[in-house]
């Protein structure tokens, strides 16, 4: 096909406004590895559910070579980042390349595209500089998702927004709305403010931004010096940056000027909006902030076999596929660590990415009590770790490697690695309990439980992200009742918590698991149910479209 004058091979009158959504990272099938964690997770699930929905959406990201990194282990099992090239043969070259300016120096840019068909998603274009025309330096712009060096990140940034928006020109595709996931994409908003004759009206009649992040240190900032000097701002100067943006100090934040450029915004659950209601409405000049809360496609994700037993009330059928899947998923773990786990004991996972505010082993920190749950004869139990830290972040990785050192004193522990989509769905499938626990209010939506209720496991976590707008305690997972955060500190926080974990894991979900097994199977019912109608990613699609495109 010719991508000169591209249109979306599919229609919808109800999702006609045509848009292109720009994320650094997508995650649509385990053989694309271009993510990293949740952001990727999020933004495949939109382009599934935009297809299911035949809404006039196209995704724009970036063909990263080695992907975010292959984990692997060292000898003696602990963490090791390696990196290789990956082999795309299903992605199709679009025979279209076009130059951008980084660091005042042209940087060729090759577009690969993902049929809609291969993996039944929205249209997927794909940017690369790994090209013989381009130096060694430039080829590296798409090397590595979320390189550790500041100058080549940025490169990436101005990759995604500017080279995403160029890319829509080239193929004289105009979409109506631009969908910033994130601020990553936000140099679009220079170029579209150069392409419209420096009216920023323009850029802000049709530009959208979904924040992720709910604390103001975790969204990105760059010396303004730095961003000038790689071409970020499209050939404006300083003075003109300044004047434009509002910012007035050294710092670009990526998320104040994406907030001060787009019409409308978003936080990606209830609590998120609020939070970041609060927190960006000291600035002037930004733009109203919704909510609308994250969810996954449950085509993709779901255990269809596990609810076809449910809504027959076939509970023989329920508990054998459930056991089924938990013995395929010990099957990985054996194969990784040695282990035989038992289909019969009840089993809690902690996966997703590491993340300090994660806290991955809050539950081994009272060493006393994490040694009688491990070693309990009357409520046994058996857990499974899984999770990337990002490769420089070096506490995370002392995290993992911790649990990796620990678990060799017990036969009922096992830490995994290769969290990829494949993993994800097969440790949900293998979970009896999805344990979550953030440091509220930290997590700015999280959607990992949402993929592990789909597949008959049952939420317990921290009160954070999305989990308010979902538990009711003891119906359909259970929930840590906050506490007066505000006033206590890191330390105190941590300990309520971990608490709470052993007192209602202890003397609520353990006697409930193996003394009640009718009422436990109501509650996974319940979850499944629950999480398909309320986050569900098509409903996701369709209020993007209601509340943020057409609004």
């Amino acid at each position: 096909m010719s991508f000169m004058n591209f249109k979306v091979p599919y229609h919808s009158d109800e999702y006609s406004k045509k848009v292109a959504y720009f994320s650094m990272e997508f995650a649509v099938q385990q053989p694309l590895k271009i993510y990293s964690g949740g952001l990727g997770f999020l933004s495949g699930s939109h382009l599934r559910s935009a297809y299911e929905l035949r809404q006039n959406l196209i995704g724009i990201g970036i063909l990263w070579k080695y992907g975010y990194y292959d984990q692997a282990r060292n000898q003696d099992q602990t963490l090791q980042v390696t990196w290789m090239e990956k082999i795309y043969s299903f992605l199709e070259d679009t025979g279209i390349k076009f130059q951008i300016s980084i660091h005042d120096h042209p940087v060729w840019v090759k577009v690969f595209y993902l049929n809609p068909s291969t993996f039944e998603t929205a249209p997927l274009f794909l940017l690369s500089t790994d090209l013989p025309e381009n130096d060694y330096v430039s080829q590296t712009i798409t090397h590595r998702l979320y390189d550790a060096n500041v100058a080549t990140k940025v490169a990436q940034f101005i990759l995604l927004g500017v080279g995403g928006a160029k890319l829509l020109d080239e193929m004289n595709y105009n979409p109506e709305v631009y969908h910033l996931n994130e601020a990553h994409g936000i140099s679009a908003g220079f170029y579209l403010y150069q392409k419209f004759n420096k009216n920023i009206e323009e850029v802000r009649k049709r530009l959208v931004f979904t924040t992720h992040t709910p604390e103001e240190a975790g969204n990105e900032k760059h010396d303004i010096y730095l961003c000038q000097k790689m071409s970020y701002f499209c050939g404006l100067s300083l003075d003109e940056v300044r004047a434009l943006t509002g910012i007035r100090d050294d710092q670009f934040n990526h998320s104040l000027v994406a907030l001060r450029f787009a019409r409308v915004a978003n936080g990606v659950s209830q609590l998120h909006g609020e939070v970041s209601r609060a927190m960006w409405g000291k600035y002037d000049g930004i733009c109203e902030i919704k909510s609308i809360t994250n969810a996954q496609n449950w085509r993709f994700w779901a255990d269809k076999q596990l609810y076809r037993a449910m809504e027959e009330g076939n509970d023989y059928g329920f508990d054998d596929r459930k056991r089924y899947l938990k013995k395929r998923a010990f099957d990985i773990v054996a194969d990784q660590t040695g282990k035989l786990f038992k289909p019969d004991v009840f089993t809690i996972v902690w996966a997703r990415r590491f993340a300090g505010y994660k806290r991955a082993e809050l539950i081994t920190r009272d060493h006393a009590r994490f040694v009688e749950l491990m070693g309990s004869t009357k409520y046994p139990v058996q857990i499974i770790w899984a999770g990337k830290p990002y490769p420089m972040d070096y506490p995370a990785i002392n995290d993992f490697n911790h649990l990796v050192h620990l678990s060799r004193q017990f036969p009922n522990m096992a830490v995994l690695v290769g969290y990829e989509l494949a993993l994800s769905k097969r440790l949900k499938q293998g979970a009896d309990c999805w344990l979550n626990n953030p440091r509220v209010p930290r997590e700015a939506s999280g959607t990992s439980g949402m993929t592990a209720a789909m597949n008959g496991a049952v939420n317990f976590s921290t009160d954070d992200g999305w989990i308010p707008e979902f538990i009711n305690n003891g119906n359909n997972g259970f929930v840590v009742p906050k506490a007066d955060y505000m006033n206590m500190n890191t330390h105190e926080q941590d300990e309520y918590d971990l608490n709470q974990l052993y007192e209602i894991l202890q003397n609520q979900i353990l006697p409930l698991y193996y003394e009640n097994r009718a009422t436990w199977r109501q509650v996974v019912k319940n979850g499944m149910r629950d999480v398909r109608y309320q986050f569900e990613s098509n409903r996701m699609a369709h209020e993007y479209y209601t509340l943020m495109y057409n609004a």
